[in-house]
């Protein structure tokens, strides 16, 4: 029986806003294409709806939206999100700027979540509160300013430990300089958002921080991302294309998971360091670059110069200032705050009142491990807040059963091969933040059986 869904309208006390951004509305059923076109239309000045994504990104390319909306399911009998999660790759490979938001059924916000780590700006759930929806989507597409609150959790959390404090002091002094930097610690401690921080204490902050992950790229596609390439190059460069260098000049480059570079590939990046200059594949012209590099890893760098895995020449070149960002076991004081933080964010975010942590709560919080660091608190929370209701978060609320310990943990080793197993694809999904078609590559096994993988293992 098909859903029917109506608007309305005296709920929803927002401005009407004048503007000309478009928004595409991607959903099979044809009431919910109808009840959202109504509505926004008094917000955007064009609602294109479509009800199958095959045509998407011929209309993406067509109409040229602000956002989309895209929903999760689309065939027959298949409630697991995957489709929309492959169609939102297809967007954000094409189109890495446009704000894709997801829409989904209560059932799937496992896999929603998992889209926010694959560049999804944010999901709205079904079936909808207008004023959600609204706020949603204006602000995904540009229409209206993120709110003073929001804003407020944008920057980095020191905490009070001595080790943060300490690590504070240090960056503060390096980030006016352009300095190289390499930042170490295990994955989830915030590397990223240390390095934003140093970029945006910089004298080059008035223009955007440029990042790469290096875990995240083929080996045959190092070369064109970090140098670009010039049309004819090699077969499907159809155009000339600036790399992530030059794309940075003048700039900050951001090198994620730089332990992760190829060999040949580090004597190349240590000659262009050297030069200051990039040669685009297939080109023999040179051109000047102005950056100042970042790079973080969640290894050993000395190790792997002990190992001959990472030259020790190239390690000298980007560690000229080294900063290491402690686990969040180490600092359990910094737990709860940061839980709040989360827990006030997301409350707003889902259009939900303000919620505290109870006693249970918070023991439970502070005697987990916590071997995913603070990314792991951070989607503990969301899914708290989201399964939640009233306006405490309790103990069961957390999923806090899977402790996956990381390779120097012996005594949490896994002993049997499916923990192996979990264990290896729990890591590959951190180390590639998320992004799916990554995890499989790195994994050497099809998205689809990744898929099964993670619903087995509980990831």
């Amino acid at each position: 029986m098909t859903d029917t869904y109506k608007v309305d309208f005296f709920s929803v006390a927002l401005p009407i806003m004048s503007n000309q951004h478009t928004i595409i509305v991607v959903d099979d059923n044809r009431s919910v294409l109808s009840a959202v076109s109504l509505l926004l239309r008094q917000h955007f000045a064009s609602v294109v709806t479509i009800s199958s994504p095959i045509r998407l990104e011929e209309t993406v390319q067509r109409e040229h939206p602000s956002c989309v909306l895209l929903d999760m399911n689309f065939s027959a009998g298949i409630n697991n999100g995957n489709e929309g999660l492959y169609w939102l790759g297809r967007l954000k490979k094409r189109w890495p700027d446009l704000p894709v938001v997801l829409f989904t059924a209560y059932a799937d916000i496992d896999v929603a979540i998992r889209g926010l780590k694959q560049g999804a700006a944010d999901f709205i759930v079904k079936p909808w509160d207008n004023r959600r929806l609204i706020e949603t989507l204006t602000e995904a597409a540009g229409c209206r300013q993120p709110s003073a609150r929001r804003k407020h959790f944008d920057g980095m959390y020191w905490g009070d430990s001595p080790a943060m404090q300490q690590l504070r002091a240090v960056m503060e002094k390096v980030a006016p300089t352009d300095a190289n930097i390499l930042i170490t610690g295990e994955n989830g401690t915030g590397k990223e958002m240390l390095a934003r921080e140093i970029h945006a204490m910089s004298a080059r902050s008035t223009r955007p921080m440029v990042s790469i992950d290096m875990g995240a790229i083929a080996a045959s596609l190092f070369e064109s991302e970090l140098f670009g390439h010039v049309k004819g190059a090699f077969t499907g460069a159809s155009a000339d294309r600036k790399g992530k260098m030059e794309e940075a000049s003048g700039s900050s480059l951001f090198m994620d998971e730089i332990g992760n570079m190829p060999l040949t590939m580090q004597a190349k990046l240590l000659s262009v360091l050297q030069s200051r200059k990039v040669v685009p594949v297939g080109s023999n012209r040179p051109a000047d670059i102005d950056i100042r590099l970042i790079c973080a890893t969640n290894r050993d760098p000395e190790r792997m110069v002990t190992e001959g895995t990472f030259r020790e020449d190239l390690l000298y070149r980007i560690n000229t200032i080294h900063l290491e960002i402690p686990p969040l076991r180490e600092r359990t004081d910094d737990i709860l705050p940061l839980a709040r933080r989360f827990a006030d964010r997301f409350c707003e975010r889902y259009g939900k009142e303000p919620m505290e942590l109870s006693r249970s709560a918070e023991a439970a919080l502070t005697t987990h491990p916590w071997y995913g660091n603070i990314r792991e608190l951070h989607h503990a929370v969301e899914k708290a807040v989201i399964i939640a209701d009233g306006k405490q978060l309790l103990a069961e609320h957390f999923s806090l059963t899977n402790r996956i310990a990381p390779p120097h943990a012996a005594a949490t080793r896994p002993t049997t091969l499916e923990d192996m197993e979990r264990q290896m694809i729990a890591e590959a999904i951190d180390k590639c933040q998320g992004n799916l078609t990554a995890v499989a590559a790195r994994l050497g096994i099809t998205r689809q059986t990744l898929y099964n993988k993670m619903k087995k293992f509980g990831l």
